[in-house]
């Protein structure tokens, strides 16, 4: 199976399905003498794992990660980071049923197209599960910006109908709610909208924000490997992420350009922008402001709510989805936008060593 590797510097390979022994990644890249433990990376899987509150799926998991490799005596090696989460409460038999027909929303026709048959179990590879490969390989990526100055905060900015309001904008609120939410209002009345929805067999979506701050100007490449290209990319390859915004997003399409353009001004002698329409890039390359991107989420496509499908004896039929699913997506998929968002960027730092003659000359004639 192709498409399972990410990255070209700093590369991660993620492994295994949702109902498998367990879900790994192997990190080729890192540099050596990065102070690194288990629990730096438990600290991001526990903001993913499932079985946190009423609005995720009750799967438990302790989603406890091991290092397998590439760490000795607290610190990197430069030699390839292997991590695993192991499984312990496979239900196999949730998913028997579906095995005959095709879920809405899911990857079930898609994957027997093109491969012939499928893992059903919680959809195998196409699961949201996949993910705490990314969240483990985004620690390290998050960490290794941290020693640059670099910082990630994400958060949930709406669900369904509901979103935040900046004035009361609370960066503490963001832990202390199970929404993930900076407003702790907002978040009152997100949980409300969700349970109405639970109770009538549905699910709702809504969008996580991310804002990076500390990144120098310069990181990216002018073509193919723009800075916001390969952020939409990583974000996009998210499965349930359905549209991504950078800066003003597609409001710009209805703004003009004496409003969009960010104007410079010198300060502390060095050129700054008034206003980060842009987002924090230009022409594909970071600008030194705040990169503020927005992902949005689809509802959940597994609810008990009557839908209609086909099954593969070629009859319709309408299906109610069991079993053990969130109802919204977007708060344990916060920390993986934070992790996708750290592979793309401390990806492109390592390429960016690469771009200035006098960068490369400064680094070797010591």
């Amino acid at each position: 199976m192709a498409g399972s590797i990410y990255g070209k510097l700093f590369r991660v390979s993620t492994w295994g399905e949702s109902h498998g022994k367990g879900i790994g990644v192997v990190i080729d890249g890192c540099p050596a003498g990065l102070e690194l433990s288990e629990e730096d990376i438990q600290i991001y899987l526990n903001r993913r794992k499932p079985g946190q509150s009423k609005f995720a799926t009750p799967r438990k998991e302790d989603d406890a990660v091991e290092i397998l490799s590439g760490v000795f005596e607290g610190k990197t090696t430069g030699t390839p980071i292997s991590m695993v989460v192991m499984n312990k409460t496979q239900r196999s038999r949730d998913y028997s049923e579906i095995a005959s027909y095709y879920r809405p929303g899911h990857a079930d026709f898609t994957f027997d197209e093109k491969y012939g048959f499928r893992d059903y179990r919680g959809g195998g590879r196409s699961s949201g599960r996949e993910t705490t490969a990314r969240v483990a390989a985004g620690a390290v990526a998050a960490k290794l910006l941290k020693t640059l100055g670099i910082e990630i905060l994400t958060y949930t900015k709406s669900i369904g109908p509901i979103e935040i309001d900046y004035s009361s904008f609370d960066r503490e609120q963001i832990s202390q709610n199970s929404l993930y939410m900076p407003d702790s209002t907002a978040a009152e009345r997100a949980g409300e909208y969700i349970l109405e929805m639970m109770k009538a067999g549905d699910s709702v979506g809504g969008v996580a924000e991310c804002i990076v701050t500390g990144m120098p100007a310069g990181i990216g490449e002018t073509v193919f490997d723009k800075l916001d290209a390969n952020l939409a990319k990583g974000i996009m390859s998210i499965g349930a992420v359905k549209g991504i915004e950078i800066g003003d997003g597609i409001a710009v399409s209805k703004s003009s350009g004496s409003v969009n353009n960010d104007n410079f001004v010198m300060r502390d002698g060095k050129p700054s922008k008034l206003t980060n329409h842009a987002g924090g890039i230009l022409g594909g390359m970071s600008d030194g402001s705040s990169i503020i991107l927005r992902a949005a989420f689809k509802p959940t496509p597994s609810i008990t709510h009557e839908q209609k499908t086909v099954n593969k004896s070629g009859e319709d039929i309408v299906v109610s989805i069991k079993g053990r699913h969130d109802p919204i997506i977007v708060p344990r998929a916060v920390v993986v936008v934070e992790a996708m968002t750290a592979l793309t960027l401390f990806d492109l730092i390592l390429e960016n060593m690469t771009a200035r003659i006098d960068k490369i000359k400064e680094f070797y004639n010591k």
